[in-house]
């Protein structure tokens, strides 16, 4: 285990490349791209995410079109799940009334099209990119933040793909010896490389699930660090796991603690997986870049946890005894749900931090190093000018509800103009209410 996580696969005989002048068309998947519509049901929608095992899904105007005008992912599906119970917080500027319109719709179990959430959630600039393009542009706007593309067919607006960041990540860690700018990278440390924030936006396990969905709405992020009273890491929660809250029979989740729900979700992926599972989303300063990216790509996870204390980089041991956890399945999703006032509280078994599985492997938190800082070093590497990293962070904290107002076909471009994300980031900060 130790080699696999310090470097990455070996190679026989592979070809020495320049990255920059692979073309993105390489990553795309022999998969068959799944849309949706304007006019998809949220819950079909839902269901499409879910069933698939993917992140997001392009939207298209109509059946037939061949142009995508945005994304449908989790982000939307929390700031919706929030809105149904009333807690979506829209900009000043907003008409709340539309707000809580669409809330009594939803709440009644009217069917709600994609059109009208696709905007709720915090999104990146929505980019494509024909399948031509060299990955040194889609390196560098992928290190200023983005974290999705569409690429298209040469010389038409019709959609082939989707790539995301840690898909690329992945690609490079596959094929890490065919690019030596980058092999060379690898065996750095993370403080070596100056890489990683210390702005890292954690909860509490004694926090309701509830809360932790608001934070990662409010902060525009897709995780958090759950962490115990000494600010020791013991679980992660993203906007992935708001697909075990999606049946009105699961609604008493919401109330029920963060550490309670890490048991849950580390339950569901022991029955489907047939193994034990425990948390391994931390590194520390001292772990090299190749050790970051071994686990990421391991866990599939958009971020790992910088602890205080060394994390283990071998066998994990057994998996100690995990109290009762409510089995939630998935599906079907988004049936008629009860106003926020009636949602029973149940009263979980008391769990404590040091019965999760792993957690006394972790530490204290002291930072978090993000798919788009691993992507930001990999770009100036190169010599390429990507924004800098805090400054797509604080991009990302604000509010796209307005959004709703606009045309649905504003998300169609195609210009990958760093210049313009980097002004938007300069004028990007602000406080919140």
């Amino acid at each position: 285990m130790a080699d696999i996580l310090s470097s990455p696969p070996k190679q026989e005989g592979v070809p020495l490349r320049d990255w920059r002048a692979v073309k993105v068309g390489e990553l795309l998947s022999n998969k068959e791209l799944l849309f949706v519509d304007l006019d998809t049901p949220v819950e079909s929608a839902c269901q499409t995410l879910i069933h698939n095992e993917l992140s997001s899904l392009p939207i298209r105007s109509s059946p037939n079109a061949e142009s995508v005008c945005g994304t449908f992912d989790y982000s939307d599906l929390t700031a919706f799940l929030l809105l149904i119970m009333g807690l979506y917080q829209p900009d000043e500027d907003e008409d709340m009334s539309s707000f809580e319109e669409l809330a009594r719709k939803a709440r009644a179990g009217a069917t709600i099209p994609v059109k009208l959430v696709k905007d709720l959630g915090k999104k990146d600039p929505f980019i494509t990119v024909p399948e031509t393009e060299g990955l040194a542009k889609v390196v560098e706007v992928f290190g200023s933040g983005v974290h999705r593309i569409a690429v298209v067919r040469e010389g038409t607006n019709q959609v082939i793909g989707m790539i995301s960041q840690l898909r690329l990540i992945s690609f490079f860690w596959e094929h890490g010896r065919s690019f030596p700018a980058i092999d060379q990278l690898y065996p750095r440390s993370l403080r070596d490389l100056n890489i990683g924030s210390g702005e890292v936006i954690s909860i509490n396990g004694d926090k309701k699930v509830l809360d932790a969905l608001e934070l990662m709405n409010s902060e525009g992020v897709s995780s958090l660090a759950v962490v115990d009273n000494q600010h020791n890491v013991v679980g992660n929660i993203s906007t992935w796991d708001v697909k075990y809250l999606t049946r009105s029979s699961s609604m008493p989740l919401l109330k029920s603690p963060c550490l309670h729900f890490l048991s849950v979700i580390l339950t569901d992926r022991g029955l489907s997986d047939g193994k034990d599972s425990y948390p391994v989303f931390h590194v520390n300063a001292q772990s090299t870049l190749a050790h970051t990216v071994a686990k990421i790509v391991a866990t599939q996870a958009h971020r790992m946890w910088i602890v205080e204390t060394p994390s283990p980089a071998s066998t994990a041991p057994p998996t100690p005894t995990i109290p009762p956890a409510v089995a939630v399945p998935p599906l079907s999703v988004l049936s008629p749900l009860p106003s926020s006032s009636s949602f029973p509280i149940t009263a979980p078994t008391t769990l404590t931090a040091g019965a999760l599985p792993g957690a006394h492997l972790s530490g204290r938190l002291m930072g978090v190093v993000s798919l788009t800082d691993i992507l930001n070093i990999f770009a100036r590497s190169a010599g390429l000018t990507p924004v800098d990293p805090n400054e797509a962070r604080r991009q990302r904290r604000r509010s796209s509800s307005s959004s709703m107002r606009a045309s649905f076909d504003q998300g169609s471009r195609s210009s990958l103009d760093l210049r313009e994300l980097r002004e938007s980031s300069r004028s990007s900060f602000e406080i919140r209410r």
